[in-house]
C-alpha cells in the first residue's frame, strides 16, 4: 500500500482518474461548480460529487469563441476543458448562481456540451430568513430533479448519513489545519492544497481515510527545524494549483491559513443535524463565507467590517498570522469589490496586505516573485 501522501499526490495530478474508474464500475458522477452545491444530496443518491476545476497550466484556446475573454478565466478554463472532451465522463452538470459568470456559463455549457443531467441552483445573495426559505425551496427543486432523472426517491436516512459523513470529513480537515498552528507549522501550504484538491474528485469516505493516514504520517515526521519566517494568510477565490502557494513558501514564508473557495470556505462549518436534513443543509450552505454574499449591515463602518470579517479575525489570531496575501483571479468582480474592504479591516488590525490580481495561469508565477519577495522582506 502506498503512503497516503503519495496517493494524494497522484489524485491531485490526475483528479479525474478515480472518478472515471468509479463511472466505469457503474457509479454516476455529478460535476458541479463552487461551494453552494451540497455534496450530501448527491451522495445520498449514491452518486459521486465531482468539483469541477480548470487548468492553470493549459491555454484557453477554444472557450473564447463562446464567451468574451474579459470574463472570469477560471470559468473559461473549465469550459475550455469541457469543449475538449475532458469532462465527457460526467453524468451530470450542476451550477449554482454563485456569480453572474457561472450562471451565464451554465446556459452556454448546456447548449454546447450538455450532460445527461443538467441543473442550475439559484442561490440568494442576501442573507436572512426569506433567503433561507428561498434556498431551501431551490434544494427541494434540485432533489425533485434528481428523483425524476434517477427514478428513485431521496432516502432521508441516507441523507442523514451523508450529513454525518461530510461533517466527519470537515472535522478531519480542520484537524489537518490545526497542524499549521505550531511554529514552524508541521505541514506545508502546498501539501494542504494538494490534499484538498485531491479530495474533490473522490468519495468522501475515501478522502477521510487518506487524510487520517496523512495526518499520522505528518505526526510521525521528525520535527522541522525552528525557523522564524513570516506566517501568511491567503485570501481569494479559486486556487486549485500549488504553484502560487509554492512560490510564497519558496520566497521565505509559511502559508498557515486561508479563506479560499478551494480552502476553508467549502468545509469549515458543519451542517447542523436537523429533523429534516435539508433544513440544516440549506442553512449551512447559504451562509458559506463568500464575497458574493451580502451580510446584513450594521450602523457603523467599523461594526459592519467586524460583522463581515470577524471569522477571519479568529483565523488571524489562532494561526498567529503576520501578513495577508490576496490572490484574486482577474475579472472576478465579487473579489475585486470585496478586497479593499477586507484590506481596510486587516490593516486596522495592524496586518499588512499584498493584493495580487492574476490570470489563473501558472505562466505568470515568475512575474509575481519580485512582488512577493518585497512584501515578505517588509514584514520579515
Amino acid at each position: 500500500m502506498k503512503p497516503a501522501s503519495i496517493q494524494l499526490d497522484e489524485l491531485y495530478v490526475q483528479r479525474d482518474k478515480h472518478a472515471k474508474e468509479l463511472r466505469d464500475s457503474g457509479k454516476k458522477v455529478i460535476g458541479y461548480f463552487c461551494c453552494f452545491v451540497p455534496d450530501e444530496i448527491i451522495t445520498a443518491f449514491d452518486m459521486v460529487p465531482y468539483r469541477i476545476q480548470g487548468s492553470q497550466n493549459k491555454a484557453i484556446d477554444q472557450a473564447d469563441a463562446y464567451i468574451e475573454p474579459m470574463a472570469c478565466p477560471f470559468v473559461r478554463s473549465c469550459f475550455n476543458k469541457a469543449l475538449k472532451g475532458e469532462y465527457d465522463f460526467l453524468d451530470g452538470f450542476v451550477a449554482p448562481h454563485s456569480c453572474d459568470t457561472v450562471e451565464r456559463m451554465y446556459n452556454i455549457w448546456c447548449q454546447n456540451k450538455p450532460a445527461p443531467f443538467n441543473h442550475l441552483i439559484n442561490v440568494p445573495h442576501m442573507m436572512g430568513p426569506s433567503s433561507e426559505k428561498f434556498y431551501r425551496q431551490e434544494l427541494d427543486y434540485f432533489v425533485k430533479s434528481l428523483e425524476n432523472w434517477t427514478g428513485h426517491n431521496l432516502d432521508t436516512g441516507k441523507l442523514r448519513d451523508a450529513v454525518r459523513l461530510y461533517n466527519e470529513r470537515r472535522a478531519v480537515l480542520r484537524a489537518l489545519y490545526d497542524l499549521r498552528k505550531s511554529d514552524p507549522p508541521l505541514v506545508l501550504g502546498t501539501e494542504i492544497t494538494t490534499v484538498l484538491v485531491a479530495g474533490m474528485g473522490i468519495p468522501a469516505a475515501k478522502h477521510i481515510e487518506l487524510v487520517k493516514q496523512f495526518i499520522d504520517e505528518v505526526k510521525g515526521r521528525p520535527l522541522p527545524q525552528t525557523q522564524k519566517l513570516p506566517r501568511i494568510f491567503i485570501w481569494g477565490n479559486e486556487l486549485d494549483d500549488i504553484a502560487f502557494i509554492k512560490l510564497v513558501e519558496e520566497c521565505g514564508a509559511w502559508v498557515v491559513m486561508d479563506d479560499l473557495c478551494t480552502g476553508t470556505r467549502f468545509f469549515w462549518e458543519d451542517v447542523p443535524e436537523t429533523a429534516d436534513p435539508l433544513d440544516g443543509i440549506a442553512t449551512r450552505y447559504l451562509y458559506t463565507h463568500c464575497p458574493r454574499s451580502n451580510v446584513p449591515q450594521t450602523k457603523t463602518r467599523a461594526g459592519d467590517l467586524e460583522n463581515r470579517y470577524s471569522y477571519i479575525n479568529d483565523f488571524i489570531k489562532e494561526w498567529v498570522v503576520n501578513g495577508a496575501i490576496f490572490y484574486i483571479v482577474r475579472y472576478c468582480d465579487t473579489c475585486e469589490l470585496e478586497g479593499p474592504d477586507l484590506r481596510e479591516y486587516l490593516n486596522g488590525m495592524g496586518l499588512p496586505v499584498l493584493m495580487i490580481e492574476d490570470d489563473y495561469s501558472t505562466s505568470t508565477i515568475g512575474q509575481l516573485r519580485t512582488r512577493v519577495q518585497a512584501f515578505l522582506e517588509m514584514i520579515g
